[in-house]
C-alpha cells in the first residue's frame, strides 16, 4: 500500500500530478528526510489536534514544532493533541503514525503553515513509512486551497 486509497482518490479528483518516492523505513520526520535525501524543511507533516468541536489538522514543515498555544489563541479553541486511537480511526487506510498532511481528503478541518506556501516543491507522507509523494508547490496549494493560513509552527 504505497499510497493510501483516500489520498490516491483525492489526488485524482483534483487532477494533481505527483511522483512517488520510495525510501528506507523511518518513524520521524527527520529520519524520513534523511532516508529520502530531501531537505527537511520541504517535508510536510500533519499534526492532528482535537477539542469538543472536532478535529483540526495543522500542516507544518517537517523540521518544525506545532505552536498549539498560538493555534488555540488564533482560533479560540481548546485544542489538544489527538490520541493514537483517534489517528488510527481517522486514517484507517494508513499505517499508524503515517498521516498524510491532506486533511481535506479525510474531511478534517485543516490549517496551513505559511512557511510552506512559497515552496516550489514539497514532499508528503503517502500513508506508510516507506513512500513519499513529491508535488510541485502549485499542486500542493491546490490540494489545500481554502484552508486557513498562518504561522502555526516554529523551527525545531
Amino acid at each position: 500500500m504505497p499510497i493510501a486509497k483516500t489520498v490516491k482518490e483525492y489526488l485524482a479528483s483534483r487532477g494533481v500530478s505527483y511522483r512517488l518516492l520510495r525510501h528506507g523505513p523511518s518513524e520521524t520526520s527527520r529520519e524520513t528526510a534523511e532516508a529520502a535525501l530531501i531537505p527537511d524543511d520541504h517535508l510536510v507533516k500533519a499534526v492532528l489536534l482535537k477539542d469538543g468541536v472536532g478535529f483540526l489538522m495543522a500542516v507544518i514543515p517537517g523540521n518544525h514544532w506545532v505552536r498549539v498555544n498560538r493555534i488555540r489563541e488564533d482560533l479560540n479553541r481548546h485544542l489538544e493533541l489527538a490520541s493514537e486511537v483517534d489517528t488510527e480511526r481517522l486514517f484507517a487506510d494508513c499505517r499508524p503514525g503515517a498521516i498524510p498532511p491532506l486533511g481535506p481528503a479525510y474531511g478534517i478541518e485543516t490549517i496551513l503553515d505559511d512557511a510552506l506556501v512559497p515552496l516550489a516543491r514539497v514532499y508528503l507522507e503517502a500513508g506508510d513509512h516507506r513512500h513519499l509523494l513529491q508535488l510541485e508547490g502549485d499542486a500542493f496549494r491546490t490540494l489545500l486551497a481554502g484552508c486557513r493560513q498562518g504561522y502555526w509552527s516554529h523551527p525545531g
